[in-house]
């Protein structure tokens, strides 16, 4: 599959990501935590039987995975490429995916609620990712009944769901936000507004490599249209802020700026040993130097690549074998090192 994390999207020097999640269950079965082995695998039947039936070209081009038969390896990668949460890939229960030969589209099936349906475009690309997701929805709903309440709108596990069981983010690159320190002022100000500000990862997860996700928090009383403005109108601000801020750093010494990139780019690009941690911090150095014009021996597309390439699970993929922390430390700076000679401009 050709993930859509290699690819270069608009606004794509701060803007990683942009992401469309929205929670479904169906009327006819108790919520995933109540539901039993036999009722798990009876609404993955249901499923993908109702989707079997659908002629559109998004569902014909969707791939299934039964996530029981996957080693955690696999899960993790799953995890790691954004396709799956970090909940599934640690559940013990009946579950599935389905997924788009781009990996743009993917439908969770017995995650927190019977379906969690994302689109994931990168870059800023959140109409398009909202446009696209609405229209796998109007295609599940077409073949199953979900639950629905005439008050507070699609039912859901968790309250914060209920509504629109839409979840809008945007993983943004902040850099120089975080070394100037007023990503607490954005930290602050976000909480009092009703955003969420995550990792990498989404909830529970660190903010790794400068890269912080933000999302709504609540889906209750907002159509999908005014959350999607609201977490655009936001990352376009963030954006704003943190460009100015990286030419402010620069205009203030540009050779001690300068310095931090080539420094960090010559240990990321000829390390022999390499930390998951390590890697990240100088990956988000490398990247501001590309998209700021001070390297130009390389590309942003790569470095998306090598983002996803590097994390445990898909390094543990790519080699076919499960590794200690000091052979996966030896492979992702072999990976590094490959990838940087081999994909240089």
């Amino acid at each position: 599959m050709a993930g859509w994390y290699i690819e270069r999207g608009p606004e794509s020097d701060v803007a990683i990501s942009s992401r469309i999640r929205l929670a479904r269950n169906l009327k006819n079965f108790p919520f995933p935590p109540r539901m039993n082995r036999d009722q798990e695998n009876e609404l993955i039947q249901n499923i993908r039987n109702s989707l079997a039936k659908d002629n559109s070209g998004i569902m014909m081009e969707m791939t299934f995975v039964d996530m029981t038969e996957l080693s955690p390896v696999d899960r993790q990668a799953l995890m790691e490429k954004h396709i799956i949460s970090r909940d599934m890939a640690e559940s013990q229960n009946k579950s599935g995916v389905l997924v788009s030969r781009d990996e743009k589209i993917s439908i969770m099936i017995n995650e927190e609620d019977h379906l969690r349906i994302q689109c994931l475009f990168p870059g800023m690309q959140m109409n398009k990712a909202w446009t696209l997701c609405n229209e796998v929805d109007n295609i599940l709903e077409r073949n199953v009944e979900y639950a629905y309440n005439n008050d507070y709108g699609y039912l859901t596990c968790c309250p914060t769901n209920i509504g629109t069981g839409m979840r809008a983010s945007v993983m943004l690159h902040l850099p120089a936000l975080t070394m100037t320190g007023y990503i607490r002022n954005v930290l602050e100000a976000c909480s009092k507004i009703g955003i969420a500000v995550r990792g990498l990862y989404g909830e529970n997860s660190e903010a790794s490599g400068n890269m912080f996700q933000i999302s709504n928090q609540i889906s209750l009383g907002q159509t999908e249209e005014e959350i999607v403005n609201n977490i655009n109108n936001i990352a376009s601000q963030l954006i704003q802020q943190e460009r100015a801020l990286r030419k402010e750093l620069y205009n203030q010494n540009p050779y001690r700026f300068e310095d931090r990139i080539f420094r960090s780019f010559g240990l990321f690009a000829n390390a022999r040993i390499m930390s998951s941690e390590e890697a990240n911090k100088l990956l988000s150095d490398v990247r501001l130097g590309v998209n700021m014009g001070i390297i130009k021996d390389i590309d942003v597309e790569t470095l998306n690549e090598i983002m996803i390439l590097i994390q445990p699970g898909n390094l543990q993929k790519s080699t076919g074998r499960a590794l200690n922390p000091d052979e996966r430390d030896i492979r992702r700076a072999e990976i590094i090192r490959k990838m940087i000679r081999d994909k240089s401009i």
